[in-house]
């Protein structure tokens, strides 16, 4: 068979959709954790349903919440999230449970999202005089309640704040992913999500860890792209992954065709950085309760 970029695209694709021979190993126990960054735009919605999407493909029964009230993670998992449908909104108010809430998202049989509809809006005024407010995910997000889905790993897909809503997503998880854009401002405005989660550990779950620092929008032409990675390695050291996810139009796209860039265009180099940054998350896992 002659060798052609086209070929080697297609025999990457078919890796991605067909790991018959590269599933990835089971956590030692299930991790529930909460993708933040209060900066909008630096990918944490992008990062969190193709993060998920790849552990799900890969063998990984997993679960996405989304916790944003735009609902783009809903969208990119092409679950329904119209007004009216059970959503993570009616999880919070303790209406339904989270099983309740679920849908399996066309991506993968392993892959559920609980949506986000345009109710969750006014959430966080709602929150605001109910009682335990910042323990309401928390409470959703009980062993008894995700038994009954078993995810390996929950993904809770933040807004782009630091509210009422980001609040209950670090109380209601043990590990925190913040996804660092490769720009110039993206250190900006850190030092106040650390000291936010720092005031979590504090007085609301001192069992919450930064555990994972993903760098997206990686353009390797830029000196200034080099500079912000070797930072943020030197500050965060082994808890930032090895793999970077590059700058790619493919990856901005797919949510766009209510897709996840490993079903959108699999054999690109988006996908397979996202498949990459996966399989490390889950090494980490399955090694976790021995390090």
């Amino acid at each position: 068979m002659v060798w052609t970029p086209i070929a080697e695209e297609a025999a990457r694709a078919a890796s991605v959709l067909h790991p018959d021979e590269s599933l990835l190993p089971r956590p030692t126990h299930r991790r529930v954790m909460t993708v933040a960054n209060q900066k909008g735009g630096v990918g944490k919605t992008t990062s969190t349903v193709n993060l998920a999407a790849a552990l799900a493909i890969h063998g990984l029964k997993t679960l996405v919440i989304d916790l944003d009230p735009q609902g783009n993670a809903s969208t990119a998992l092409s679950v329904e999230h119209r007004s009216g449908t059970p959503s993570v909104y009616e999880v919070l108010l303790g209406e339904i449970s989270i099983a309740e809430a679920a849908q399996v998202s066309p991506t993968s049989p392993n892959l559920f999202c609980v949506p986000a509809t345009i109710d969750l809006a006014g959430a966080e005024i709602e929150l605001v005089s109910m009682v335990a407010r910042e323990s309401r995910l928390k409470e959703a997000l009980s062993s008894e309640a995700l038994d009954q889905l078993q995810p390996d790993y929950v993904f809770i897909d933040c807004p782009p704040s630091l509210g009422l809503l980001t609040v209950n997503a670090m109380v209601a998880a043990q590990e925190v992913l913040i996804p660092i854009q490769c720009e110039y401002y993206a250190l900006e405005g850190l030092s106040q999500l650390i000291r936010n989660i720092e005031l979590v550990q504090q007085h609301l779950n001192p069992d919450l860890a930064i555990s994972t620092i993903l760098l997206t929008m990686y353009d390797g032409r830029t000196k200034l792209a080099d500079q912000v990675t070797s930072e943020v390695r030197g500050h965060f050291g082994d808890v930032a992954l090895r793999t970077v996810i590059p700058r790619s139009v493919k990856v901005s796209e797919a949510p766009g065709f209510g897709q996840t860039v490993l079903t959108y265009d699999p054999g690109s180099r988006g996908s397979m950085s996202y498949l990459d940054a996966a399989k490390e998350i889950a090494i980490r896992g399955a090694k976790k309760e021995g390090a």
